[in-house]
């Protein structure tokens, strides 16, 4: 909830869910929510549009928080991916039925926690030909 927000609405609500028939009936939502079969936990990431005024900023606002959980996870030695709901509609839905949710809370998210099975590998993404100074295409110009 330390996430920078638009405005400062924080218009972040969560579902804690260690239920086990919850996390099955939750792997479901999509083709690539299985792990949630094996997780210990989940966290049901929503926006709470009623909080949003025009509604313009939200989906950054949910994704800078999700970014945190995502990051704090590590740092507890637990693991976790992101399994994105929205803007899925039929993911939305799903999702809405199993929590009985209202129309203002959008499932943006769900985060399965549990500890890793192997080791992760870190990779570095870090690719120079993707930074542009000044405009796009140009290349820095030599100090002289």
């Amino acid at each position: 909830m330390q996430a920078p927000s638009a405005r400062n609405e924080q218009p972040w609500e969560f579902i804690a869910v260690t239920e086990k028939q919850t996390l099955l009936k939750m792997a479901k939502a999509s083709p690539y929510a299985t792990c949630l079969r094996e997780a210990a936990a989940a966290v049901l990431v929503m926006a709470d549009t009623s909080l949003t005024g025009d509604g313009a900023w939200w989906i950054q606002d949910i994704s800078a928080c999700i970014e945190n959980m995502l990051l704090e996870t590590v740092n507890l030695g637990l693991g976790s991916v992101w399994l994105g709901m929205y803007p899925r509609q039929d993911r939305v839905d799903y999702l809405r039925k199993i929590f009985k949710l209202p129309a203002y809370l959008i499932p943006v998210a769900v985060l399965p926690l549990g500890y890793p099975l192997e080791a992760g590998n870190a990779q570095n993404r870090y690719k120079e030909e993707r930074i542009h100074w000044e405009g796009f295409g140009e290349e820095r110009k030599a100090e002289a």
